[in-house]
């Protein structure tokens, strides 16, 4: 039995992060805490593992005590920079962390098509829609997607355009050049389309989270296989995963 926590636990993804955790026979859900509560909750029930999913702000604030403690992290909260991932990197060194842009099992294998992908197309862009309560953009996913394919190819096509009607239609240049295109509406959870081009032909890759359970089985996969894991931190569940 794997001692978990979750922090954020009054918000959507922390909701279904406990329903998660108390429905699996290999874990235990020890502690759970909203806005009002305090990591030492984590520390004083013993937690081996807390599951983040919070804000940008709170992760900041929150695992340096967890790192102290000897806890494990699975971070699952956006908006985190490359400098907040080498402050996780300074503070793990007797436990793990994962932070990972998305738990989907569809959305990693997706980023990874898209990689292999990448070197045999000349032009690619990125369009990721989410519900309309999500603070950032582009979406976490969108930029590791971009990057993952920048790093598969360095060569791509320019872009055609000379002119913009209205600045910012053509969406943010993400990593290797690579536009990336940000809808927020209602009814959306989470998606995400990657348009690949060349002569003649089109490739298209989406996928679609359709309800927040859709992130619970790589969430529960992380927070099960972290323990075994060398100090450190990991960027994205395709380690996890083993892709």
């Amino acid at each position: 039995m794997i001692r978990v926590g979750v922090c954020g636990a009054t918000g959507r993804m922390g909701t279904e992060a406990c329903r998660a955790v108390e429905a699996d026979p290999d874990t235990e859900l020890v502690a759970a805490i909203g806005s009002a509560g305090s990591v030492e909750e984590f520390v004083d029930a013993g937690a081996e593992v807390v599951v983040d999913f919070t804000v940008a702000e709170a992760v900041r604030a929150n695992t340096g005590r967890l790192a102290e403690a000897d806890i494990h992290a699975v971070i699952g909260t956006s908006g985190l920079t490359p400098d907040d991932v080498d402050g996780l990197r300074e503070a793990f060194v007797r436990s793990h962390c994962i932070v990972a842009p998305n738990f989907a099992v569809g959305a990693v294998l997706m980023t990874r098509f898209a990689a292999l992908a990448a070197p045999y197309f000349d032009t690619a862009e990125v369009i990721e829609l989410h519900h309309d309560r999500k603070v950032d953009a582009p979406s976490g996913t969108a930029l590791t997607t971009a990057e993952a394919m920048a790093g598969a190819s360095g060569e791509w096509a320019p872009d055609p355009t000379a002119h913009e009607v209205l600045p910012g239609s053509r969406g943010g240049k993400g990593p290797g050049g690579i536009r990336i295109h940000s809808v927020r509406l209602k009814g959306l959870v989470a998606h995400q389309e990657v348009l690949l081009g060349g002569p003649g032909e089109t490739l298209t890759i989406r996928h679609d989270s359709i309800d927040r359970s859709a992130f619970m089985p790589g969430m529960l996969l992380a927070t099960k296989r972290i323990v075994a894991l060398e100090p450190g931190v990991t960027v994205g569940l395709g380690e996890v995963l083993g892709i």
